[in-house]
């Protein structure tokens, strides 16, 4: 049964008159990849599928629940989302940052439990920042805000993870460490639907593919199905050469002379 589906849903991307109808059925389990060219709605689909933006047409479900009908309270306690950019609105450490993870689940003026700062700290541990936990948010390096941002959402402890471009400013150690912790969340029986940039990552770490055209067009699939040249090529406008390292195939763009 699907945690998060989309009925016959188009997002409202400025400036472009319509799209592909999204009908999608998000598994717990599945790591879901959201690809595309800049322009081409991955963001705006991410915060539609939170309910944090209004669709054009159709509609969001949570549990065959309209996300419309849900408070943002019920929202945070299934669903969270990793934004790609983010504004330190007032000071906070990182161990109170990660805390707000539990926010969802605590009552009006109810402090965290012993066991709140407990998720808080293994998942700042997990993330590796766990030396930083009484450092100000805002002295941190991208990288590091990046770690903190998805140490917070593991302290809530979602069934399905959105997250826009996860890698972000991420070193290549820490890059493989937090993909290797996507996956992780979907062998728990978490869903996992994250915009990526690099298609490597996706041909490694996503059972299933979105594809967004600026054009607003979409498709999606197994991966096996959409990750190849012929469907890859045009959705790029770049030849690409790929060849296959450790069962995955390994993309490359291949320079266009003029």
């Amino acid at each position: 049964m699907s945690i998060l589906s989309t009925q016959q849903l188009v997002v409202d991307v400025p400036n472009r008159p319509g799209g592909t109808p999204l009908n999608l059925a998000i598994q717990p389990g599945q790591v879901w990849g959201v690809l595309g060219p800049n322009g081409a709605g991955k963001t705006t689909l991410l915060h539609t599928l939170a309910g944090l933006r209004a669709p054009r047409s159709g509609s969001v479900h949570l549990n065959k629940t309209p996300l419309v009908s849900l408070r943002r309270r019920q929202i945070a306690q299934i669903l969270g989302i990793v934004f790609q950019e983010r504004m330190d609105s007032f000071p906070a450490t990182v161990l109170e940052t990660a805390l707000i993870g539990r926010h969802p689940f605590l009552s009006a003026w109810q402090r965290e439990s012993s066991a709140d700062y407990a998720l808080a700290e293994q998942a700042l541990a997990r993330l590796d920042i766990a030396s930083l936990n009484e450092r100000l948010v805002s002295t941190l390096s991208g990288g590091e805000r990046q770690r903190v941002a998805l140490a917070t959402v593991l302290t809530q402890a979602p069934a399905i993870w959105l997250v826009d471009e996860p890698t972000n400013h991420l070193d290549l150690r820490h890059q493989s460490a937090v993909m290797a912790l996507m996956a992780e969340q979907a062998a728990s029986g978490r869903s996992v639907v994250m915009c990526l940039h690099d298609l490597n990552l996706a041909a490694r770490w996503c059972d299933q593919i979105l594809l967004l055209y600026p054009n607003g067009e979409a498709r999606w699939g197994p991966r096996s199905e959409l990750l190849v040249t012929d469907v890859l090529e045009p959705l790029y406008n770049q030849r690409l050469a790929v060849a296959e390292i450790d069962g995955a195939p390994v993309f490359v763009p291949v320079h266009q002379r003029a």
